[in-house]
């Protein structure tokens, strides 16, 4: 068990029965009273995002989190397969869990997952990935004022704004964080 007053940003318990891993904490003092703390969460087994609110000297369950690192196979359609770099376990992630971070992973990738008792709860990607681009706009000319962009579509799916000079055949480096083109590789 820890104290609610340790929860910071990125810290996982477990609450209720269900799986928290804290996006924002804030602790508020009134004069008077106990101090509140506000975080907010995201349920890992869901994937929602809520507010939860403690008073000082609440408890919560600390969870213990394995990590391992695998490798990025294949996907059949609803579940992508992935391998243990250490076991040659094959662990498989469904298609809600992932989200959109699926349109950033390609054959032969390495990842991290993350594991609470044996279950695969996420999964964490390189900061930066290289695709190839599949389908691409035709790009505006003489609108030089600004940055001229376009939108294309990647080999995975994932459709991102880009300069103009950008073509199909083209790789390009995309920030997994923000989702947002780096440069033409």
């Amino acid at each position: 068990m820890i104290d609610v007053n340790d929860l910071r940003k990125g810290v996982t318990f477990e609450f209720d029965g269900n799986l928290y891993r804290v996006l924002d904490y804030h602790h508020h003092k009134p004069g008077r009273g106990n101090a509140t703390i506000r975080v907010k969460t995201v349920d890992l087994r869901r994937g929602t995002i809520t507010e939860q609110t403690f008073t000082s000297g609440d408890r919560v369950q600390d969870v213990r989190l394995d990590f391992h690192n695998v490798q990025y196979l294949y996907n059949d359609g609803e579940f992508y397969h992935f391998m243990d770099l250490e076991t040659y376990d094959q662990p498989v992630l469904s298609k809600d869990v992932l989200g959109d971070t699926a349109l950033y992973l390609k054959e032969g990738m390495e990842c991290k997952l993350t594991f609470y008792e044996g279950e695969a709860l996420d999964i964490e990607v390189p900061t930066t990935v290289d695709l190839e681009v599949v389908e691409a706009e035709m790009a505006v000319r003489g609108d030089t004022a600004t940055g001229v962009t376009k939108k294309v579509t990647t080999e995975t799916g994932l459709q991102v704004q880009v300069p103009a000079f950008v073509e199909v055949g083209d790789v390009i480096r995309i920030n997994t964080s923000t989702g947002t083109y780096v440069t033409r590789v």
